[in-house]
Formats: structure tokens, sequence, C-alpha cells
């Protein structure tokens, strides 16, 4: 149906003069439910409601009823305004173009027809199929444009001329080829700003990346958030935490302050010059070769350990060579039928514990000595306990079976009782019977030596820069510093720079333990080194590096990390003082005492030393008159000692040593609290209630006289603050002259409760006048301390 013709349910319904709702009755039963009365019907829903009013006789008389079909002619004439029935001069030219060109006219549709009326017919309803859609080929007939182009101007006169004026304004001026090359150039930049822009914000957006390292300095800190220090330094108070610009906090504090700041932490892994310098590469199994054992001598002094050393080294060199052990350098290597093994000497004293324990720590296998007549000692013990802590074997050898009283089986009884049960008596200890004066047994002993070294496979690469241990270091008046080594893996070699601890030097001779000059030395074998810078500690690590520059730059770096090291070092506390005597760490109880006077000292240090028991010696290692100094922190920071001072005080400085150093100092007024405090800590029964808290010290610059207060002090507060109803104590040249309450504090005529530092006051002390100048009041109080 064409679209510029509608037919619509309404009309249908007043042409028939039935209601509009009949008409949606039908098509909804043989149709589709129309929208509304308004709704357009097309050729197949027109067909089924005049089939079904024929068929029905809805209606008596039908008259003439026309419905156009969609066709060009009916377009045309709907277009054209003619009146219905008469064709139109555009339906004529249609027609007559169709004869000039042969084309068939136009069929018309089943629609176009007139309707008449039916009689009425008793048979079901049919509804009429849709006829199927014809094509027209119109594409050769010829429009007339001219005709509708006038009709519009007619119609519409007014808005057409509006609309051209409105096309002359629009019309522009074409551009140039150089116009047009500027233009998009503008735009092109136009769009770069834009980017840049919206980059801009984005990063403003987005959260600053900020790496830190495990330590950083404040500074350092702010110039990567892009902060000022001011903003850092303030964040860090607001936390807590007072620092300066130059100070350095650790990683976590700076985390907390990068996050505060709205920045985003990430870790930065720092290689360190040791990681640069050092080698520490696992070596292949295609790598390692065989190596040779080396084996610890321990056990209790006088128990024939160099009496063993002796014999070993006697049966096993050639005839003709001189005679003796260079016992100096602690170490030698010995051939046992062929096969090479390296012994190692510790000393049997109690002062040598720690070098035993290094000496089991490098080592393989562990021959403890104990001898048949004396039988197992505390040292022997102790040196069980260091060589299952090594996790090495243990290799018995029951020394003097030849002299009167030896008792073997007794020496086994007691072996069992620190779980080494001999293989004799079903246990995997093995254990040799011996004599290192006579000779006898030596033989199997070196045996079980071979057997146990193959069953541990111990294997070694020789080809790479050597590393092992310092056993024994000192110096020699001609040869300057000298150090025992023994190397663990690699080849040391003459002239390798060595860096060993905080000691950097290059190997100038190396030496064996019969004095012969070698320029090679490979694993497992021990040798004496000249040409270092100092001395290193006996225990430490020593590595050969290719660059001697960076070398002493991580020299210089040890020696200021074991400065902060010890300074950090827990020290001996009287809190717990009875648990590292039960623990077997302390054996010396080190004090200092520092009194009044000569007298006071000496009374303390006899009754001190009076209350020696049998788990812990007490020792005063220094005892002397007046105040405490920073000397006496630092013998005590060094000795592990614990400082009693009676009638005294520290000074500013030996109190803030004794905190960095962590160093125990108790004051006391009375000599019998002293030492039954002490004892209470020995015997684990000191339970401290209270606590004693510095808050400030005060200086007395002027003196006053007052009838009704007394001598008031004109003070200038040093450190800390002062507390109205704190405790003070004078102290005139590092002695206390007095304690006591303040009676009255004042800044200017305003009585106050504090004064900080940097500040001046007036103090009035409660019945005390004898003030001088350059005198220290010291404010504090006693804190309880609260149960765990």
């Amino acid at each position: 149906m064409s679209t510029m013709f509608k037919y619509r349910v309404h009309e249908v319904a007043k042409d028939f003069k039935i209601p509009t709702k009949k008409i949606t009755e039908i098509l909804t039963q043989y149709a589709t439910t129309p929208k509304n009365h308004m709704h357009i019907l097309s050729v197949r829903e027109l067909d089924i409601i005049f089939e079904y009013l024929s068929i029905n006789n809805q209606v008596e008389s039908i008259e003439e009823v026309f419905i156009v079909a969609q066709s060009p002619a009916a377009s045309a004439k709907a277009d054209d305004g003619s009146p219905s029935g008469k064709p139109s001069d555009a339906a004529a030219k249609d027609e007559k173009s169709n004869e000039q060109t042969g084309a068939s006219p136009a069929v018309p549709a089943a629609t176009d027809v007139v309707r008449k009326p039916q009689k009425k017919v008793d048979k079901p309803f049919m509804p009429h199929k849709a006829p199927q859609k014809r094509v027209v080929d119109t594409s050769g007939a010829t429009i007339n444009m001219s005709k509708y182009d006038e009709r519009l101007d007619n119609l519409v006169p007014e808005r057409a001329e509006r609309m051209s004026r409105g096309k002359e304004k629009i019309v522009r001026k074409a551009r140039t080829p150089q116009q047009t090359i500027a233009h998009g150039a503008k735009k092109r930049q136009e769009e770069r700003d834009r980017m840049h822009r919206l980059q801009l914000e984005v990063a403003k957006k987005a959260p600053l990346k900020v790496m830190i390292p495990d330590e950083i300095t404040v500074g350092e800190l702010a110039s990567r958030m892009k902060k000022t220090g001011a903003e850092v330094v303030r964040q860090l108070v607001k936390m807590g935490v007072m620092a300066s610009v130059s100070d350095i906090i650790d990683h976590d504090t700076a985390a907390l302050v990068a996050i505060e700041l709205g920045c985003k932490v990430e870790v930065e892994v720092v290689v360190t010059i040791e990681e640069r310098l050092i080698d520490d590469s696992k070596d292949t199994d295609e790598e390692l070769i065989a190596r040779a054992p080396v084996v610890v001598v321990m056990g209790h002094v006088d128990h024939g350990k160099t009496s063993l050393l002796d014999r070993i080294r006697k049966e096993s060199v050639v005839a003709g060579e001189a005679g003796g052990i260079t016992q100096h350098i602690g170490a030698y290597q010995t051939f046992i039928h062929g096969n090479p093994i390296t012994f190692l000497d510790t000393p049997g004293h109690e002062a040598f514990t720690a070098m035993r324990a290094r000496g089991a720590s490098i080592t393989d296998i562990a021959i403890l000595i104990v001898a048949a007549d004396d039988g197992i000692m505390p040292q022997t013990v102790e040196s069980i306990n260091h060589a299952r802590a090594a996790n090495i074997p243990i290799i018995v050898a029951i020394n003097k079976i030849d002299v009167a009283g030896a008792n073997p089986d007794k020496i086994k009884q007691q072996l069992t009782e620190h779980d080494l049960v001999s293989e004799e008596w079903g246990g995997e200890t093995i254990v040799c019977e011996i004599s290192a004066k006579a000779g006898t047994g030596i033989e199997h002993l070196l045996e079980m030596i071979n057997l146990t070294a193959e069953m541990a496979e111990l294997r070694a690469n020789p080809n790479r820069l050597a590393r092992g241990t310092v056993i024994e270091a000192r110096i020699d008046k001609g040869r300057g510093p000298l150090m025992t080594v023994l190397v663990q893996n690699g080849t040391l070699k003459q002239g390798d720079t060595i860096i060993a601890g905080t000691a950097v030097g290059n190997v100038r001779v190396m030496m064996t333990d019969s004095g012969e000059r070698i320029e090679s030395a490979g694993p497992s074998v021990p040798v004496e080194i000249s040409g270092m810078s100092e001395v290193p500690d006996a225990g430490d690590m020593f590595n050969v590096v290719t660059d001697e520059r960076m070398a002493r730059e991580l020299a210089n770096q040890r020696k200021s990390e074991k400065r902060g090291m010890y300074s950090s070092s827990v020290k001996v506390s009287l809190e717990d003082l009875f648990t590292r005597i039960q623990q077997g760490e302390l054996k010396d109880l080190n004090i200092i005492v520092k009194a009044d006077v000569q007298g006071s000292a000496e009374a303390i240090k006899a009754s001190l030393e009076k209350i020696t028991n049998e788990e812990v010696r007490v020792r005063v290692i220094h005892s002397g008159v007046g105040a405490i100094n920073e000397s006496d922190i630092m013998l005590a920071s060094t000795s592990g000692a614990i400082i009693v001072g009676f009638n005294v005080r520290p000074d500013n400085a030996a109190n803030d040593s004794a905190m960095r150093n962590n160093v125990d100092m108790r004051m006391y007024r009375v000599i019998y609290d002293c030492i039954n405090e002490i004892e209470l800590a020995m015997k684990g029964m000191l339970s401290p209630k209270f606590h004693e808290v510095v808050y400030g010290h005060a200086e007395v610059r002027e003196l006053y006289k007052s009838s009704a207060i007394g001598t008031i002090c004109g003070c200038y507060v040093q450190s800390g603050k002062i507390l109205r109803n704190a405790s003070v104590r004078v102290v005139r040249d590092g002695i206390v002259i007095h304690e006591g309450e303040i009676a009255s504090l004042r800044r200017f005529k305003d009585d106050v409760r504090e004064v900080a530092t940097n500040y001046e006051c007036g103090i009035a002390l409660e019945r005390f006048d004898d003030v001088k100048l350059g005198d220290v009041i010291e404010c504090f109080a006693m804190e309880e301390i609260p149960h765990d």
C-alpha cells in the first residue's frame, strides 16, 4: 500500500457504517490485533474485512468501494492531488510513455475492483490469501521534477527564501594549499597539547613510587618523595620519632612516612660491596674433588692432647726431619698411610672456651681426649657440646691407659651418661684406648680417622678463589701481623689480595708448620701468612678478592658495623643475671665499684667478693673514688661488667655512653642494700619493684637569700625537664650531697609545674640551703615496674 494513501480502521468502519470495535474484532480474530483506531490497514487486512462482511451479510447494500492499491499510477494520482476517479496529467503521460516504450500497463490489484452486494451463502469463512507482490519497473519513466519544484515554491515561498539566504551565509571561500597545511599543523599541535595535559593529570593522580632501602637518611627520603625536609620531619614528629634531616631511620619508619604522604613504597634491593666483591657461588658436582679431613683434638687440660699430637707427628714424618712441632701456628698437616690429615690443636684451659668452639665449627672430625685415671671433667662436657653443635662425628680416645689407676670401663660408663655409647657396648661411638706417651693404640686411632673421613666423602673445589678461617693471629716484631689460616675451599696463592674481617693485605709469604715456604695452598691446608695490614680476630673468615680498593672499602664498612654491633650488644644486668648463670653463659660476674671515699670503695669491694658461690665468681675488676666517668663505662662495656656506685652519680658523657653501650649502673646510698641486691640477683630472687627515671638536670648559676624561704637557686635547665612534684638530688663534682623535694619552682614571679630544657627557673629546696654555684640539681622519680 502506498505510503501516500493511508486507509485506517475508523475510516473503514465509517465507510461501512459499523462500529470501529467490530472492525477491531474481525482483525483480532483473523489477522493481527490493531494498535488503535488509527491503525493503518494493509491490503491483506482490507481483503479479510471485505470478505468477512460479504459472507456474513453484515451490510445490506455495499456501494461502490474503491481501494487504491500500491502502484506508480496511484502514487502519482495521490501526489498530483487530482480528484478520485479521474486520471491526472502525470498518469496520462506515464501511460503514453509505456505505450511508446512497449511496457505493459500496470495490472490492477485484487482490491482495485468494484465490490457489489452478494447473496448470503452458508459456508465457513476462509480468509483470503494475500496476493503476491508485483514489482513494476519504473526505471524507464521520466519524472518532471521542475513541476514539483515549482509547486513547492508556490506552497512555501517564504521558507524557500529563508533557506536560500541561509545557504548564502554558509558558503565559505576555498582554502589555499598553504592555508590547508597550516590548519593541519595547528590541529596536530592542539591535539599534542591536549594529550600532554591529560598525561600530567594522570601523573598527578597516580601515587609516586619511592624506593626505600633498609636504612635511609631523612633528607634522602624527602628528596625521593619530592617533598621538603620539613614535611618529612613534621610527619616523623606526628609519629613520635624525633629525627633531624641528617638522621638515619629504618625501612619500616620510612615506609610509614611515605605512605602517610601519599607515596607507594617499594623495597630497594641494594647490592652491597660484599656481594659484588666476594664470590659465594656454589660449586657443581663436576668441580668438586676429594679433600683431606680436618681433625680437632679436644679435651680437658692435662689429659694429653699435645702429647697425642706429638706422637702422631713423630710417627708420620720421615726420618732426618727436624724434630718437634711448630706449636705456635696451632695447626699442621701430616700424612697417614699416604692420606693427608690436617690436625688442629685447641687449648684446654677454660679461658679458651670460645676458641675451642671455633675449632669445632671448622673441622670434620673431633677427637675427644679423656684421661683414663681422671675421667670426664667439665671441660670435657663442653667439648662434647661444641662438637655436637658443629654436627661432626666424635672419636673418643681414652688416654693414659698404662698409668696406675687407669679404668677405661669407668670412662665408657661415664660416656654413656652423655649419649656416647661405644661400639663394644652396642653403640655408634668409636672408642680407642691409647697411650700417647708409649704409642700404644695410635695406629688403630689413625685407621679410625681415615675410615670416618672416607664415610664423610669430603670434597672441595681447588679451581677457584680461596676462602677459609683464621685460626690464630699475632704480631711478630720482625714480620709484622701474622695469621694462621685454614683453606677450606679454593687455592690460596702467593700475591693474592686477601680480606679477613677488618684486615686487608696481600699474601707476601706463606709457610707451613715446619717452616717451609710454599707458593700455593689448596683445600684443608693450614698455612701461616704475612702481609696483612692489621691483626684480624681468631675465627674470622678470609676471602681472596680481585679488587684491593673495594676490599679496603669493605673493611672500613665492617669496622663501623662492628662498632655499632658492639655498642648495641646485650650486656650483663642484674635482671637477667640469674638466667644467664643458669644457662651457663656466665662464669665470672665482673663489677666496677665507684664510691665517694676510698674507705667505702674498699668495704664494698671486700663485701662483694665474699658472695661468690659455686656457679659464678664475683670479681671486682676496678674500684675508685669519684664520679662515674666515660672511661668506667668503656671498661664495663668491654668486660661485660656491672657498675656499682655508692653516693656518686655519672656525668652527662658517662650517662649517654652507658645508654649507648647498654651498661647496667646501680646507685646506692647504703652498703647493705648493694650487697643484698646482688646476692638476691645471683640466687634468682631479685624482683625489683621500682625503677629510677631521671627527668632532667639543672645547673645552679645564681644564689639568692630570702628570710622567708631560705636559699633560692637560680638555675638553667641543661637537659630534660624539672618537675615540681618530683624528687631531686644535689650533685657536686659527681658526689651526691643531698636528696629531697622541691619546695618551690618558679618562672619569674609565676609558680609553674615544670620547666623545659634551655629555660631558666628558680628552685627552692625543702630543708636544705647548703647549695653552691656549679651544683647540679637532678630531678628524678621512682616508678613502679609492672608485673608481667
